[in-house]
């Protein structure tokens, strides 16, 4: 129970379970309402994923990102972060000096 509210505070077991169910349907768009119960959904540690890739790929600094995320390393970090192909190429494009003079 929270001392502030009195409201009894939920775990991050439980907000992983209803997360969890309630993504069903998001991560599974085909399957049928019969099946939805047999299928995974989201989990909260994807969603930390999504967000430091996003960040990642906003150019947000390394060291911001291990900040954010609490990772020791820079490898565990890469394993969580991972810049898609289209962010990449388009973090070459605005660097290339070549594409700077045409503009």
């Amino acid at each position: 129970m929270c001392p502030e509210t009195g409201r009894a505070r939920l775990s991050y077991r439980r907000a992983e379970e209803i997360f969890e169910a309630n993504t069903r349907p998001l991560a599974n768009p085909l399957a049928s309402p019969e099946d939805i119960e047999d299928l995974d959904g989201w989990t909260l540690h994807r969603l930390r994923h999504s967000a430091l890739t996003h960040d990642a790929e906003g150019g947000t600094s390394t060291p911001m990102l291990m900040a954010r995320s609490r990772h020791a390393s820079v490898r565990s970090l890469e394993r969580n972060a991972r810049a898609g192909v289209d962010a990449v190429a388009r973090h070459v494009t605005e660097r290339d000096p070549a594409a700077r003079r045409r503009r």
